[in-house]
């Protein structure tokens, strides 16, 4: 799959959206990347596993993990290309945390895998709560990277599809300062 590809299957399933997004980790963006439109089939999410499973040919690992809400559709797809067992963590109480009576092992090779990465926040996130119970991360993987590279999360990373997406704190928002409407997405509601 090239990187144009990718892009127009997410325009075709009105995945990417444009208009005045609030982020999961706060910030602004003229863009959003709806994955689970993209991933409503699981043709089409297992072709997403496949590749990201085909770029990481050579490494070893033991386990997929993926945070909350967001990873899960594609973690389980490369868990799957890969013939591996497939973990989460999700936030309970405001903190990132292993859930569903899942346990490691210690030193565990795991990959994280997400649906896209804007900060890395979420990624950092996820690894650390792995790591806290004796894991060790030792790659990251996304679909799209909105950083463009930029987003640095401690271990080797790679993505499908990287973009140049804006991103912007609340007081440097262009769209804010315009006064267009912000909309937080998976509500569909209008944001404060």
């Amino acid at each position: 799959m090239t990187q144009e590809q990718i892009v127009e299957h997410f325009r075709q399933t009105n995945a990417l959206l444009e208009g005045h997004f609030i982020l999961s980790s706060g910030l602004h963006s003229p863009k959003y990347l709806q994955c689970a439109l993209a991933l409503q089939n699981p043709n089409d999410a297992g072709k997403f596993g496949r590749a990201i499973a085909e770029k990481l040919a050579g490494e070893t690992f033991d386990t997929v993990a993926s945070p909350a809400i967001g990873g899960l559709v594609i973690g389980f797809a490369v868990a799957r290309a890969l013939n591996i067992r497939f973990i989460w963590t999700e936030r309970e109480n405001a903190r990132m945390t292993l859930r569903r009576g899942f346990a490691i092992a210690e030193d565990e090779q795991i990959l994280v895998v997400e649906d896209v990465i804007t900060t890395g926040g979420s990624t950092r996130e996820c690894m650390a709560a792995l790591e806290s119970r004796g894991a060790k991360v030792t790659n990251a993987a996304s679909i799209i990277d909105r950083s463009n590279g930029k987003a640095d999360v401690g271990v080797p990373r790679i993505a499908l599809a990287s973009l140049d997406v804006p991103s912007y704190k609340t007081e440097d928002c262009p769209m804010c300062l315009r006064g267009i409407e912000t909309v937080k997405p998976g509500s569909r509601t209008k944001a404060k």
